[in-house]
């Protein structure tokens, strides 16, 4: 069966970083684009990034660009989030998702993990 293991969240102090990893398992990883997504507390779930199934194209919200990088390792059957310059505002519960296809559809997701928590603050 699919599962999609979120790690890597984590206090952070503003300014800092921090890497997610999704480990995916029970279908072919390559083969499916994957994104990132977040619900902070009381809000409701926000798209922060996402890559195609061969990492040939990234995209990522306004809110996060050029402070978050996604890539993948195919090989390793895992998708990674590096994030940078942390803001108290990236505080959430930090989700992978698989894609029923190779590109990305706004809002289209088969599967998802059980999230990883991330908080920043000094």
């Amino acid at each position: 069966q699919v599962q999609l293991v979120e790690s890597g969240g984590g206090l952070a102090q503003p300014g800092g970083s921090l890497r997610l990893s999704c480990a995916a398992s029970g279908f072919t990883f390559s083969s499916y684009a994957m994104s990132w997504a977040r619900q902070a507390p009381g809000k409701g779930l926000e798209w922060v990034s996402g890559i195609y199934s061969d990492g040939s194209d990234t995209y990522y919200a306004d809110s996060v660009k050029g402070r978050f990088t996604i890539s993948r390792d195919n090989a390793k059957n895992t998708l990674y989030l590096q994030m940078n310059s942390l803001k108290p505002e990236d505080t959430a519960l930090y989700y992978c998702a698989k894609a029923p296809r190779g590109f990305l559809t706004p809002g289209e997701y088969d599967y998802w993990g059980q999230g990883t928590q991330v908080t920043v603050s000094s």
